[in-house]
C-alpha cells in the first residue's frame, strides 16, 4: 500500500540554500535514550496487554502504576510459571555480575561510550581523508532559490513518513530531498516559517517548518532545513513533555499512558487539521477527531485556548486572511462555523449543508467569502455578511454539483482570481473559472494519481498555474495548468502572455507500477499533454 494523505508548498526562497545535518552530541543522546527508553517501555505494556487482556488493569488515572487502590501489588497472572522463571532473573541477564554502577542497558545500548569526529580528518584511524565527495554529495542537497519545495505526507507499506520534494525549474525535475520518518499516519501537514520554543521570542527570526497531524493526537514539528532527524523539535500535546532533554524519567513514566478524556491542554483524538495563523506568526489552530479545536501558542509550545463550537469530528479549519483572528471550521456534524478567536463565548454564525464537510477554504481574493466542498461532491460559496438565523436556512452565493463523489481535495488559486482546483475519490481533478454569473469547468483530467487527496497550488506569483495533485496511489505529479489550451482561453486576459505552442505538461517521479499510467486516456476533443517523468 502505498499513499499520499495530505501536501504542503514551501515558499520559494524560504528553505535554506544548504541544508545541515543532523548531529548527535552528547545532551542530545542523553534526550533520544531517554525517549527511546519510553517508547520502548509503552510497546512492552501493550504487548503484555495484548498477551494477556484479562489481566490488564483498567486505567483509574493518568498516574495509575501497576498496584490497586489500597496500594497492594496486583496478582501475577502467570502463576507457577512466573514463579519459576523468577529463580532464573531473567530480567537482570545482560548485567554484569559485580559491577553494581553499571547503567541500565536501553536500546541504543552503550553508544555515549562511542568516539566520534566530525570529520575524518580528525579520526586518527581513517587514512584516507576527505576528497571531493563531500563537495558533491553537498551540492546535490542544495536547494537554489528558483526551486520550489513540496512536502507530502505519504504511507507505503506501513511505514508514515515524510517526503521532501524539490521541483527544478530549469529541468522540469522533482525529486525527494530527503525525507522523515513518523511514528503514525499523517493526516494533515502545514508549513510554518518561525522556530518554536523560546527562539520564537525574536520575532525577526526565520526558518522552515512543517507540523503534522497524525492518527496520534500529538502534533509534530520538524525542522525543513534539518537532514536526517531523529527526533522533532517540538510537539504540542500530551507527549511534549518527553521530547524535553533531562527531567524526571518516574514522571514521564506515570504520564506515558494518553488519556482519551476531552480536555483543554491537548488533543485526544486524530488531529484533522492544522492552519497556521500568517499575521500571527507564533499561533496556530489544529482541530480534531475529539470534535475540538485548539490554539497552539509556538513560543510556549502549549495550548493557549480550546474550542467546542462543534458536535462531531472537525475536519477542516482556515484563518481570515485580513480578520486575523477570524477562524472558519468545517464538521461532520454538517455545520460550518465563522468564530473570533478572541471571544469564545460570544454568538457566532452557523451555515448549514447538505453533507458532511470535507474542506473550508477562505477565497483569498475576497475576505468576505468562503468555500466549502462535501462528502456528496458540492462546492458552496457564502459570504459572511449573510449570516442565516439558523444553518437550516442557510442561502450561498450558489452552489455546484462539482462531482459525483466526495470533494476531498479543493484549492483556490492565490494568485489569479476565480481560478479553483477540485479533486475527488472519482479520481478526476477539475479546473473550474468563477466568473459573475458563477461557475464553469475549464477543464478535467485524470492524471492517474488514484483518488485525489490533495491538490495544493504553488504560493509564488510566477509560478501561479502550477498544480501539486496527490492520491491513494502514492504519487505525486506536478501539472502546469498554463500549458493548457482551455486554461489559456479562460485567464488569458489576468496574467501574462502564455506560451501559445507549448504542450501539456506532466511532472512526476518515476513510477515502476504497471497501473502508473492507468487513466491517462486523452479526454475527447482536447490536446494530450507530455509526461516528463524524471528519476
Amino acid at each position: 500500500m502505498s499513499i499520499i494523505t495530505a501536501s504542503v508548498w514551501v515558499p520559494r526562497g524560504a528553505a535554506a540554500n544548504f541544508p545541515t545535518k543532523y548531529e548527535v552530541d552528547e545532551k542530545e543522546l542523553a534526550r533520544i535514550s531517554q525517549l527511546a527508553k519510553l517508547h520502548l517501555e509503552d510497546a512492552e505494556d501493550e504487548l503484555d496487554h495484548a498477551r494477556n487482556p484479562e489481566n490488564s488493569k483498567p486505567e483509574l488515572d493518568q498516574s495509575s502504576e501497576d498496584e490497586d487502590a489500597n496500594g497492594a501489588t496486583l496478582p501475577n497472572s502467570q502463576g507457577d510459571i512466573d514463579n519459576d522463571l523468577k529463580d532464573f532473573d531473567l530480567e537482570h541477564y545482560d548485567s554484569d555480575v559485580g559491577n553494581e554502577d553499571q547503567s541500565p542497558m536501553t536500546m541504543l545500548g552503550d553508544a555515549q561510550s562511542l568516539a566520534y569526529h566530525k570529520s575524518n580528518a580528525e579520526d586518527p584511524y581513517i587514512t584516507l581523508q576527505d576528497s571531493e565527495d563531500g563537495d558533491e554529495e553537498r551540492e546535490e542537497l542544495q536547494i537554489l532559490s528558483t526551486d520550489n519545495m513540496l512536502v507530502a505526507a505519504k504511507v507505503e507499506d506501513e511505514v508514515a513518513h515524510l517526503e521532501i520534494y524539490v521541483y527544478e525549474d530549469d529541468a522540469d525535475n522533482l525529486y525527494v530531498h530527503h525525507d522523515v520518518m513518523l511514528p503514525a499516519i499523517p493526516l494533515c501537514v502545514e508549513w510554518i516559517d518561525l522556530p518554536v520554543g523560546q527562539a520564537a521570542l525574536d520575532s525577526n527570526l526565520k526558518g522552515s517548518y512543517v507540523a503534522v497531524g497524525t492518527f496520534d493526537p500529538d502534533i509534530e514539528i520538524w525542522d525543513l532545513d534539518t537532514i536526517d532527524c531523529m527526533y522533532p523539535n517540538a510537539i504540542l500535546g500530551q507527549g511534549s513533555d518527553g521530547l524535553k532533554a533531562g527531567g524526571d524519567l518516574e514522571k514521564k513514566k506515570k504520564k506515558r499512558k494518553k488519556s482519551k478524556r476531552v480536555n483543554d491542554a491537548y488533543h485526544v483524538d486524530a488531529v484533522l487539521s492544522l492552519a497556521a495563523n500568517r499575521n500571527h506568526r507564533n499561533l496556530m489552530a489544529s482541530s480534531s477527531a475529539d470534535k475540538t479545536i485548539k490554539l497552539w501558542d509556538l513560543v510556549t509550545t502549549k495550548c493557549a485556548k480550546s474550542y467546542s463550537y462543534h458536535t462531531d469530528k472537525i475536519c477542516s479549519i482556515a484563518w481570515n486572511q485580513k480578520e486575523s483572528t477570524c477562524l472558519l471550521s468545517g464538521s461532520y456534524d454538517r455545520t460550518v462555523v465563522v468564530a473570533d478567536m478572541r471571544a469564545p463565548d460570544a454568538a457566532f454564525p452557523r451555515w448549514g449543508v447538505e453533507s458532511d464537510v470535507e474542506t473550508v477554504t477562505w477565497d483569498p481574493h475576497d475576505a468576505n467569502l468562503f468555500y466549502v466542498t462535501t462528502e456528496e461532491g458540492v462546492i458552496h460559496y457564502n459570504d459572511i455578511r449573510s449570516a442565516p438565523a439558523t444553518p437550516d436556512q442557510s442561502k450561498p452565493i450558489w452552489t455546484l454539483q462539482a462531482h459525483d463523489q466526495s470533494i476531498a481535495a479543493f484549492d483556490v488559486n492565490p494568485s489569479i482570481p476565480g481560478f479553483l482546483a477540485t479533486g475527488s475519490t472519482d479520481k478526476e481533478v477539475k479546473l473550474w473559472n468563477v466568473q459573475a454569473s458563477g461557475p464553469s469547468m475549464v477543464t478535467s483530467r485524470n492524471l492517474g494519481v488514484g483518488k485525489v487527496f490533495s491538490t495544493r497550488f504553488a504560493p509564488d506569483p510566477e509560478v501561479a498555474f502550477r498544480l501539486a495533485v496527490a492520491g491513494s496511489k502514492g504519487s505525486m505529479q506536478i501539472w502546469d495548468t498554463s500549458t493548457n489550451a482551455a486554461v489559456r482561453r479562460a485567464f488569458g486576459n489576468r496574467v501574462p502572455e502564455f506560451n501559445e505552442q507549448a504542450k501539456e505538461k506532466l511532472v512526476g517521479l518515476e513510477d515502476d507500477s504497471s497501473d502508473s499510467e492507468e487513466g491517462n486516456e486523452e479526454p475527447d476533443g482536447e490536446k494530450g499533454w507530455e509526461s516528463m517523468e524524471e528519476d
